[in-house]
């Protein structure tokens, strides 16, 4: 059945954000992984394959655009939704409508990010995950 829990990767570079995400998801029944900056998400999502994303785009390291972009290049990733959570979200579309070959995010939310707004992004593009490959969220 659908009892596992899934698997939330928070990338961003604000350590009270990544807490604020961390509580509000695992409060809601998510496990939650973390990453500083796009370089180690990368090695997360190698690793250990989430879910779901959570992306800033402005990080030292490795950037939410290069994190991305990478992602969904990389054929045995690029289904993993992803939810861009930034304040710099203009800068973001400009760099996806100048790059047809790259799909857009899965979600968008701008910061501050309300708690609900967040749970429910989630189980939205969890559940239409879900429904596309014949699994239970």
């Amino acid at each position: 059945m659908g009892t596992e829990k899934k698997t939330v990767l928070v990338v961003d570079d604000e350590p009270d954000v990544v807490e604020y995400f961390r509580t509000v998801l695992q409060d809601n029944g998510f496990e939650v992984m973390t990453a500083p900056d796009g370089k180690e998400a990368w090695k997360l999502v190698e690793s250990n394959r989430p879910d779901l994303v959570t992306l800033d785009i402005s990080m030292p390291e490795k950037s939410g655009i290069g994190f991305y972009r990478d992602l969904r290049e990389n054929p045995e990733l690029r289904d993993i939704p992803v939810v861009i959570v930034t304040g710099v979200d203009r800068a973001f579309e400009r760099f996806i409508s100048t790059r047809k070959s790259v799909p857009p995010p899965e979600g968008y939310l701008a910061k501050p990010v309300d708690a609900r707004q967040l749970v429910d992004t989630v189980r939205r593009l969890l559940s239409c995950k879900a429904a596309e490959s014949g699994t239970t969220p």
